[in-house]
């Protein structure tokens, strides 16, 4: 079985279907759901979820960089107020995206010192989005971080020498939809790392695999993304699933 590390199942995007995405992501051997929170505006729809198969579904609680403008520490403060009162696995997703603009760096960068402190403090993973930024994110994460922060730096894309950073900080590489694109550099430098470093996501409902690229995304496509790494790999989809659940059931469950 595969566990989609991070999805938005509680989106918009999914309020008309959402029991036949979950029949057809079950079908397709898909039964975790791992929730990354976006801002004070998604808790209420993220936990509404969770509490209906608290089994499958796993909530994290974060603000997306994306939504860091300068009231941000407002924004920090209405989300910590749910720490203690669910059981959140992750504080995420978090981060700093220059993709757009950069306008907020330095409320991005301040947003997620903050919340490193929370996953620290609370002894979570921690989900990390990074566009356009390694070189500031490791810069923050590099000397936030304690022996024992670890999480995932989700939508990997970066170089091989980031991927190596990345792992020595004791993190994983969060491996989408992106590696099936062709066009995608991803291919030749996850053949150089070890399964043991990887795990699966979506990000439903964007960034569909090839060759639903384009379309909304969602958990039944994980397999297709699985199918590439074990091709790369040169190695059986079944291990690619064996191993990356490993990895998420030691970061996540302590198993």
């Amino acid at each position: 079985m595969l566990t989609d590390s991070h999805t938005h199942l509680y989106l918009k995007d999914f309020n008309n279907d959402l029991n036949t995405v979950i029949k057809n992501a079950l079908d397709n051997k898909v039964d975790r759901f791992l929730l990354p929170n976006i801002d004070e505006t998604t808790i209420s729809s993220l936990l509404d979820l969770h509490k209906k198969n608290p089994k499958v579904f796993f909530p994290m609680l974060g603000l997306h960089p994306c939504s860091v403008k300068k009231n941000f520490i407002k924004k920090l403060e209405e989300i910590y107020k749910y720490i203690d009162q669910y059981p959140f696995i992750g504080i995420g997703e978090v981060g700093i995206d220059l993709y757009w603009d950069n306008t907020f760096i330095e409320e991005q960068k301040e947003a997620l010192k903050i919340q490193i402190n929370w996953s620290k403090k609370h002894n979570l993973p921690i989900i990390i989005h990074s566009r356009n930024s390694f070189k500031e994110i490791y810069s923050v994460v590099s000397k936030q971080k304690n022996d024992d922060t670890t999480g995932i730096f989700h939508c990997f894309s970066g170089t091989y020498r980031d991927a190596l950073e990345i792992i020595d900080m004791g993190f994983y590489l969060g491996i989408g939809g992106v590696i099936t694109f062709k066009n995608s550099t991803l291919c030749e430098i996850i053949k150089k790392i070890d399964l043991k470093h990887l795990v699966l996501e979506t990000d439903a409902p964007y960034l569909a695999p090839h060759p639903m690229r384009g379309k909304r995304n969602e958990p039944k496509f994980l397999p297709l993304i699985a199918s590439k790494i074990a091709e790369i790999k040169n190695t059986s989809i079944e291990l690619v699933a064996e191993i990356t659940t490993q990895n998420t059931n030691h970061l996540f469950f302590n198993k």
